[in-house]
């Protein structure tokens, strides 16, 4: 007989569980790959990414070079690293600005409710209404052209889907009983907004602001690869696959492995976005 069994008052202990599920190892490997690539970039890449070198052009990978040469006989390896900072920063960039627009829109909708609330659907409407890259790319032929015009084109574009988020949040915390008893003590709008309502609402919009980080990621390299991000000859994702799309046929490794940068990077946002969901949900 077992001492739980004599005692039906002692309780086995409970088992602790593990924080981390066995995907999220791999994944916060790569996040800190990747965050040595925009920290210490000359730690990762064994070369210079911009330094020209005629002698082997479009070789493949080795030992010398292990993801090959480009037809400039630059080191793509090294051209992948530095242009990590390129992507990963016009990526932060865009979810900054939609992030912090896109959740005071939403919040002032639904808080003050009538005109606010009208004026503000108004905004998301139109901005719903038009493609994103549509939208991006008017925005960066009135900016200009370079990284960072891309992100806050991004950025811009994703307010809408913060925005709308963050209305449905506030909207199920504005009329609980502890913001109405707040108010009633004499709160005011603003201590309302920043002590009881954004702090019990926020997790949501955190678990989407890692999901857009993805997003932005796809998008930035987008609009690099049509021309209107990054410009030659700085390395970013998106422009090395379309600087290696025209020896697609004779060397796909130019673009295989640009593109394997980009589907790791959004993989393991994807699935810090699940962590922080776990976290704060």
């Amino acid at each position: 007989m077992t001492a739980t069994t004599a005692n039906p008052g002692l309780r086995a202990p409970r088992r602790r569980e593990f924080p981390l599920d066995l995907w999220d190892v791999p994944a916060l490997a790569v996040l800190v790959l990747i965050a040595a690539m925009i920290l210490v970039p000359g730690v990762v890449a064994p070369y210079d990414p911009l330094a020209e070198n005629l002698a082997p052009p479009l070789s493949g990978p080795s030992a010398a070079h292990p993801f090959g040469t480009d037809y400039l006989g630059r080191d793509l390896l090294s051209r992948i690293v530095a242009g990590t900072a390129a992507t990963i920063s016009g990526s932060f960039i865009a979810v900054l600005i939609g992030l912090i627009a896109g959740t005071a829109l939403g919040l002032l909708a639904a808080y003050f409710g009538r005109a606010v609330d009208s004026v503000a659907g108004r905004i998301v409407d139109v901005l719903l209404s038009i493609p994103t890259l549509l939208l991006s790319i008017t925005i960066i032929v009135a900016l200009g052209f370079g990284t960072v015009n891309a992100a806050v084109a991004v950025g811009v574009s994703s307010v809408a889907v913060f925005a709308r988020l963050a209305r449905s949040e506030v909207l199920a915390v504005r009329h609980l009983p502890f913001v109405e008893a707040a108010e009633h003590m004499g709160a005011g709008h603003l201590r309302l907004l920043l002590r009881h309502v954004l702090p019990n609402s926020y997790s949501a919009v955190l678990s989407l602001a890692a999901l857009q980080f993805g997003t932005a990621i796809l998008a930035i390299a987008s609009l690099s690869f049509l021309g209107y991000g990054a410009q030659p000859p700085q390395p970013e994702w998106g422009l090395l696959i379309s600087e290696g799309r025209n020896y697609i046929n004779s060397h796909p490794t130019l673009v295989l492995f640009p593109s394997l940068a980009i589907v790791l990077a959004v993989m393991t946002l994807s699935r810090l976005a699940h962590l922080i969901r776990k976290k704060v949900g």
